[in-house]
């Protein structure tokens, strides 16, 4: 979608990242603007972007922050050069993870079972506020607003902690609380996903009061970012119109199966029922990028590179047959790998030393996307002339039914938000995508055979 302006200049963000479908909803654009000339809104597919609302002097404040920035300087170039500045202290590397100290799998007891995975953020959050470490804390939590289910909000203990402590597969954005953060007496900890989290590192940069202001911030490793049609397509799966749906909530657990054999639920306000389904009756949401922001197809930070702790799912055997959930943790600051330590020794924490091949193995399947994938999806943008940001992986070879498999799922993933956009009705979305659905299963299926061949 094309924003234009008839009246003002086009701000750079705009220009450069939103009219290519590259912004990822993040929002430091709207706090770094010095015209306060943009505003955070939803767009016509569901994703949160930069408006302009005001006179623009494009001096690129709003283009230096964005991690989708495709001409940033050379010292902020990419996680690596940032990871360089804010995390020089971590004594281990490695190319798919970063800079780190510890690499761990386990839960807590305390949040586990109020969390969405094993509850080590809720801890990490806690902690961090009982210490006196920080004093507030920015998380997504149940939004007040009328017609938004969640966003970012600020937490000063642990009671309003717990409100935050569940995944939220629904777009949010860090510019209604950092247009706060300047208000706030005291020191912040922050969590978020690693574009976000890279937006704030970007904004640190250059601003050293943001500097000593956010002292922690917790990553959580992401799949991507889901367009707010995920949500309305699931309520629709479940009977509950777009319109009629409240409380969604997207990993409820079964305490007598695996991790991976979570549901759907949300709230009818016809009949105040709580409604749900099993996720894994609806076939792969994940790998198949539906509803899936264009932008996270060009992001190559799998593990949320320049967070002080980075947070996901355990999807390895043994922890994935847990339907309680655990935690992966990459530890990349002394004080994140105290917190665990600590946590161990008071036995707040059931934790075990991960390997750092078992914790790759966890996270396969977004390696493979984001880093072997990436060369397909990098040539399309540049038959289309799409600018991207630099880029560390990219550069493999892949065979041609692995190009085939890319770009059977990019036009996948944008078929998909077309089509909801047109229809609201799961049954007739369902017919629609399907065929795409068949043609990317068909074409995996040729390129696992053919890999598995060759290797012979």
């Amino acid at each position: 979608m094309q924003i234009k302006s008839k009246m003002y200049n086009i701000p750079k963000v705009i220009d450069l990242v939103v009219n290519n479908d590259l912004c990822i909803g993040c929002g430091m654009c709207t706090y770094k603007c010095p015209n306060n000339a943009l505003e955070m809104q939803c767009n016509e597919f569901g994703f949160l972007v930069p408006v302009l609302n005001g006179n623009c002097e494009t001096d690129g404040s709003c283009l230096a922050v964005c991690p989708f920035n495709p001409k940033p300087d050379d010292e902020v170039r990419t996680e690596n050069e940032l990871s360089d500045i804010y995390l020089k202290d971590a004594t281990l590397f490695h190319p798919k993870v970063g800079k780190y100290e510890g690499i761990y799998a386990g839960y807590t007891e305390e949040f586990r079972a109020t969390s969405s995975s094993g509850g080590i953020a809720t801890f990490i959050m806690t902690d961090l506020l009982e210490r006196g470490i920080v004093n507030h804390i920015f998380s997504v939590k149940e939004s007040k607003t009328p017609g938004i289910h969640y966003e970012y909000a600020v937490s000063n203990n642990r009671q309003e902690l717990l409100a935050s402590s569940k995944t939220r597969y629904y777009p949010v954005t860090l510019a209604n609380v950092f247009s706060k953060i300047d208000e706030l007496e005291g020191k912040v900890a922050i969590v978020g996903i690693a574009c976000f989290i890279k937006s704030i590192r970007l904004a640190q940069h250059t601003d050293q009061i943001l500097k000593e202001k956010i002292p922690f911030l917790v990553g959580i490793i992401c799949g991507g970012i889901k367009s707010r049609f995920f949500t309305e397509y699931l309520a629709d799966k479940v009977g509950v119109s777009k319109e009629f749906y409240y409380k969604p909530e997207y990993r409820i657990k079964d305490l007598n199966s695996s991790a991976i054999d979570y549901s759907f639920g949300c709230i009818s306000m016809n009949d105040n029922q709580n409604k749900t389904v099993k996720m894994q009756t609806l076939g792969d949401m994940w790998g198949t990028g539906l509803f899936k922001a264009n932008a996270c197809d060009f992001c190559d930070d799998v593990t949320n590179e320049l967070a002080d702790i980075s947070l996901g799912d355990a999807w390895v055997n043994p922890y994935d047959q847990d339907g309680g959930g655990t935690n992966v943790i990459v530890t990349r600051t002394i004080l994140a790998d105290n917190l665990i330590q600590d946590g161990i020794k008071t036995g707040r924490l059931h934790i075990d030393n991960l390997q750092i091949e078992h914790f790759i193995k966890s996270q396969q399947g977004n390696f493979n996307h984001r880093h072997i994938g990436l060369s397909a999806r990098l040539k399309q943008a540049k038959m289309k002339k799409i600018p991207i940001p630099p880029k560390r992986f990219g550069n493999e070879k892949v065979s041609l039914d692995f190009k085939i498999v890319q770009k059977i799922r990019m036009k996948l993933r944008s078929a998909s938000l077309n089509i909801w956009r047109s229809n609201n009705n799961a049954i007739s979305f369902d017919k629609k995508i399907s065929k795409y659905r068949t043609l990317l299963a068909y074409a995996t299926r040729i390129y696992h055979f053919r890999r598995k061949h060759s290797k012979k």
